[in-house]
């Protein structure tokens, strides 16, 4: 709050100049902002994968899924957590609850097929059955030519 010391008194002069000053609360917005520009990056989970390409992906909007993760040198991880694949459908059963939650596979390009599916089908064989696999869309579809037709004589 800023007075006025003047000599010359007004009817004015009296009443307080009321300002606030706003710079302290901007220098603590552009801090917050740097904060959380250099913190973003940090929260996303996992391990870093590459998802293949597939021109029919389609957009899944489940409501809180598990995400499993199979990295390209075998490693599973189950959110954030690297798990052992031993205790991978206790730890799922757990997250799960009593809800119906969908499971999706984010299985790296590079990854081997048998590992993938040895994931799959153990869950599979202990009653986790809503299975999503992931892709990332293909930016430029092309159309599929017909297979040519065979003529059987």
């Amino acid at each position: 709050m800023s007075f006025n010391l003047s000599a010359d008194h007004d009817s004015d002069d009296l009443a307080p100049l009321a300002e606030i000053n706003v710079t302290p609360m901007v220098d603590v917005m552009l801090v917050l902002l740097i904060i959380f520009m250099v913190a973003a990056p940090m929260l996303s989970s996992g391990m870093k994968v590459d998802l293949p390409q597939a021109k029919s992906a389609q957009p899944s909007d489940p409501q809180n899924p598990i995400v499993l993760t199979i990295g390209a040198d075998s490693k599973i991880t189950l959110g954030p957590d690297e798990i052992v694949r031993g205790e991978l459908v206790a730890r799922i059963k757990a997250m799960m609850g009593q809800e119906d939650r969908i499971v999706h596979v984010r299985g790296d390009r590079t990854a081997s097929y048998g590992d993938i599916v040895a994931v799959l089908d153990e869950l599979a064989l202990n009653g986790i059955t809503k299975l999503s696999l992931i892709a990332n869309k293909d930016k430029a579809p092309e159309a599929i030519a017909p297979a040519p037709e065979v003529v059987v004589p």
